[in-house]
């Protein structure tokens, strides 16, 4: 759940309570945990199989399985990694920048497994109507997909013990961090008052820069606007972006926290942006290269998926409908323009779609929020969009972007000093599936 950010403490009802009272009184919401875990089941649809066919369907025959196998490894590892150390950092109690160490192997959690926990403690405390351990899955759902996110600028070409590695140092030392900063009571972006609703700064505009710096360090794929390096299967990528729209529900609405009025709302919104950012690409690419082609439809849906993310819970059905638009061409811009002006190699767009898109609709969110959805007994006009909202967005949006790229990049060149980050070019050319997994698609 993300709304636990300043102005959106509604989503849970028992904050009203006083503490003592709810660690006395308080019970497991059933409807509610009921409604977080079928959210968690089709959040991880979204990475398997989701985000692997629909990158696995845009790469070449040679690489379709090394593809496939990305995202699915990268599940196990993450999934790992999360519970070992991963959650603690994003959740421990902690100070602004960083969780502490109390939740390691998720410390503590066997004391109250049949109890509704609190995040965080003293005033800021915010307290939850669901087990913890249906929390913990939640969130880990979104740190397997913010590192999945990121194979798809390094397509074609990383190292697949590279990318194991990076996995696992990236989503510790930069994913968990951020995700305590703006979801954490403490974090500092969270006391700047910046919304993300579900994840506009810390999953895609996180992964969109991550993806960038690694298609920068990487260099180009061998023959890289010289070669056709059309997608194998589009078939496969239709696939992953209709399981991604639909997962895209327990992404966006499951961050209320609560099957409530603001999962409601977060659910229409949600389609809505989609839809419209679908439509205006599919539109701007017919108007622009006389067809509307199967890829940019799909891209475009995914746009505005990202787009309404971090404003999910915040703004309202015609809200919803600017943002898909926006979404719609600034991704179109972003995979097509922009990628090409500045000459790199972002192979699947995760930054044309991921960052820019997480960029506008985090900035957006500034302008659109509408006040009443976020309302509280302490602050009964909740969070309206405003200059001065916008430019607190905007500063979660720098500081998350500079720090994931310097991160980023400190992290990929210690991990090519230790394996080597690039397959050879004799192994480029035959593919990852034989060179990284020893076998092939028939």
């Amino acid at each position: 759940m993300k709304s636990w950010m300043r102005g959106a403490l509604a989503a849970a009802p028992l904050l009203a309570l006083s503490m003592p009272a709810f660690a006395e009184e308080a019970k497991i919401d059933t409807g509610d945990t009921a409604w977080m875990m079928v959210s968690t089941i089709i959040v991880l649809m979204m990475t398997v199989p989701g985000l692997a066919l629909f990158y696995a369907g845009m790469v070449r025959k040679k690489n379709v399985l090394s593809t496939l196998a990305q995202s699915f490894a990268i599940t196990g590892l993450v999934s790992i990694a999360w519970i070992l150390v991963g959650y603690s950092i994003a959740f421990g109690e902690g100070g602004a920048y960083f969780g502490d160490l109390s939740k390691v192997m998720l410390g503590g959690i066997a004391e109250n497994w049949d109890k509704p926990f609190t995040l965080g403690s003293g005033d800021g405390a915010v307290a939850f109507t669901i087990p913890e351990t249906v929390f913990v899955c939640f969130q880990m759902t979104f740190a397997i997909i913010t590192a999945a996110l990121i194979t798809g600028a390094l397509a074609d070409r990383i190292k697949f013990s590279a990318l194991m590695l990076f996995t696992l140092l990236w989503t510790l030392l930069v994913y968990s961090p951020i995700a305590h900063w703006v979801w954490h009571p403490n974090g500092w972006i969270f006391g700047l008052g910046a919304l993300d609703f579900a994840g506009g700064t810390v999953v895609h505009i996180n992964a969109g820069v991550a993806g960038l710096v690694g298609a920068l360090i990487l260099g180009k794929r061998i023959g890289y606007g010289t070669e056709n390096l059309s997608p194998y299967n589009l078939a496969f990528a239709v696939i992953g972006a209709s399981l991604l729209w639909v997962g895209w529900f327990g992404f966006n609405a499951g961050s209320a926290g609560a099957a409530g009025g603001r999962a409601g709302m977060a659910f229409l919104v949600t389609n809505t942006a989609a839809a419209a950012a679908a439509m205006t690409w599919m539109v701007a690419e017919w108007a622009i290269k006389g067809k509307p082609s199967v890829l940019g439809v799909i891209s475009g849906a995914v746009a505005g998926l990202v787009a309404i993310t971090p404003a999910a819970g915040f703004v309202l059905p015609g809200a919803s409908l600017i943002l898909g638009v926006v979404a719609g061409l600034a991704g179109f811009w972003g995979a097509t323009a922009l990628k090409h002006w500045l000459g790199y190699d972002d192979s699947l767009d995760a930054f044309g779609v991921h960052g820019i898109c997480g960029i506008v609709g985090a900035l957006l969110t500034g302008v659109l929020a509408y006040g009443p959805l976020s309302a509280t007994t302490a602050a009964p006009e909740g969070t309206a969009g405003s200059t001065a909202q916008l430019l607190i967005q905007f500063q979660a949006v720098a500081a998350v972007f500079v720090f994931t790229a310097v991160a980023t990049a400190i992290l990929l060149k210690i991990v090519d000093g230790i394996v080597g980050l690039r397959v050879s070019e004799e192994e480029e050319r035959e593919g990852l599936d034989v060179t990284q997994h020893g076998e092939r698609l028939g």
